[in-house]
């Protein structure tokens, strides 16, 4: 028998501390093995980190985000990069999470230090794939991501 995991103040206060340290602003806990059908992870994050535009190919690929702690900002893309919707997600505010369906463009912002979510999504886990990132949105690394980033924050100020 394994033993249970809590979500409580104590791996809230790791996950923060681990991802103001790590260079790419987040932090990751698995509830789950890689090989398990259904994927369950809490992650924290910081206002630094750039999550790019993305979608999830593939029928069991949709996700479920909660906001556990903090404020996150949540952009949905039309194909062509256009903002079709944007909804801030905050713990105990009026949305706290967001149900994806595959292959919706989507992209967060950080919008509060510290903040925490909790992810779901089918297992097992693969790296993003073919039409997976778009072509108008620069991927992590590239140049142009420091003025991208700044963009999807101001669509929330």
């Amino acid at each position: 028998m394994t033993t249970p995991s809590f979500l409580d103040n104590t791996l809230f206060a790791e996950l923060a501390e681990k991802a103001a340290a790590n260079p790419r602003g987040r932090q990751h806990h698995n509830f789950h093995q890689m090989e398990d059908a259904c994927h369950r992870m809490a992650v924290g994050l910081q206002p630094s980190t750039y999550i790019p535009p993305h979608r999830h190919l593939g029928d069991n690929k949709a996700e479920t985000l909660l906001v556990l702690k903090g404020r996150l900002g949540l952009l949905i893309f039309d194909e062509s990069g256009a903002v079709v919707s944007k909804r801030i997600l905050q713990a105990g505010g009026d949305s706290i999470g967001v149900d994806l369906p595959t292959g919706v463009f989507h992209g967060l912002v950080v919008l509060e230090a510290d903040s925490l979510m909790f992810e779901c999504k089918a297992g097992p886990y693969r790296p993003v794939g073919e039409g997976e990132l778009p072509d108008w949105a620069p991927r992590e690394g590239e140049p142009g991501v420091a003025e991208y980033h700044a963009w999807m924050r101001a669509q929330f100020d």
